[in-house]
């Protein structure tokens, strides 16, 4: 396990409860909280105690690599381990676009595969993960078909990482990424998913940050993945769809979520005091824009909202936000 924050945290822990050697790599603080005393689980998937090997590098090639590091570390993380991880089959973890094609870059002699994980989950301290929301994780890659090497290692992790196989991986790393438009204004306002999304007039921001999205893709010529309850053909309905319909979206996705305040991976790392991947989220979408010869205002302003608030280390009120965007011109 290449990273042993929420996800890395959860998966180790998951996969030595179902009988597996695991060892994960960490630093500084988390490193020393689990060798200290292990990974400790609470939340939508049990209680769970796990005690992995953890390392700051790795020392032995492994059956099988999971990297879950965010996605501005995994060139790094791969990179520092890439002796040893080169030739074994890697599982990339991760948002965004890029993470799949960043492992074969690195390791061309590995057999690489995404997993789209749906899991809210987050650490308040280290060695301590908490599942706010439990879900099933999906694994593929390319845009075909299901091959015979992802239903091996789908079969291998299913029962313990409640894993299922999926086609057209790729165009489901596109809705995923729709999905991930619920993370920068939780971090840009510190408010929870569930307390963004119940504000109407930050509800019309991310409703507009997802429909630029599809539209994005749309253009780039991707066929979206079913994933979520999501499927090409409803996002394409929803790009035309005007501000005050599309909200629809994003109040299902709320009440899949339940009552346990979801915080969103952007803002966890804002609390940490750690690097965002925005430039992986909503700053991906600003660079797909640019290659389909458009532009994405809205994304590339909740980019810019998001890097401002990491350099001062303040949060917006609803108000600000509201007014950042009508100086746009948009809402």
């Amino acid at each position: 396990m290449i990273g042993a924050g929420a996800l890395g945290g959860l998966f180790a822990t998951l996969l030595e409860g179902a009988g597996h050697e695991v060892t994960v790599t960490a630093r500084s603080a988390m490193l020393d909280a689990i060798r200290a005393d292990g990974i400790r689980l609470t939340g939508g998937f049990g209680e769970a105690h796990a005690q992995p090997r953890a390392v700051d590098r790795l020392t032995e090639a492994p059956d099988l690599a999971l990297v879950c590091t965010k996605a501005q570390d995994a060139a790094h993380a791969i990179a520092d381990n890439a002796e040893l991880l080169n030739g074994c089959p890697v599982i990339v973890v991760q948002n965004g676009l890029d993470g799949v094609q960043t492992a074969e870059r690195l390791l061309p002699d590995s057999d690489c595969f995404g997993l789209l994980v749906i899991v809210a989950a987050n650490y308040t301290e280290p060695g301590h993960v908490r599942v706010t929301t439990p879900a099933p994780s999906y694994l593929g890659r390319g845009s075909g078909p299901i091959d015979a090497r992802t239903l091996h290692w789908q079969a291998a992790l299913g029962d313990a990482l409640h894993t299922r196989p999926l086609a057209n991986f790729v165009g489901a790393q596109w809705t995923k990424l729709v999905v991930n438009m619920l993370n920068a204004l939780p971090a840009v306002t510190g408010l929870s998913v569930q307390e963004v999304v119940g504000t109407k007039a930050l509800r019309r921001v991310v409703t507009a940050s997802m429909r630029e999205t599809v539209r994005v893709g749309v253009k780039r010529g991707v066929r979206f993945g079913s994933l979520q309850k999501l499927s090409d053909r409803r996002l394409r309905m929803f790009s035309h769809l005007p501000l005050w319909a599309g909200q629809i979206l994003p109040l299902r996705m709320r009440a899949r979520m339940g009552h346990v305040p979801n915080r969103g991976s952007t803002l966890q790392s804002l609390t940490r005091g750690q690097r965002t991947e925005i430039d992986y989220l909503n700053g991906a979408v600003v660079r797909e824009a640019g290659l389909a010869g458009m532009r994405a205002p809205v994304n590339a302003l909740l980019t810019t909202l998001v890097h401002e608030v990491e350099a001062s280390g303040t949060h917006l009120t609803q108000a600000q936000v509201v007014d950042r965007f009508a100086a746009l011109g948009r809402l």
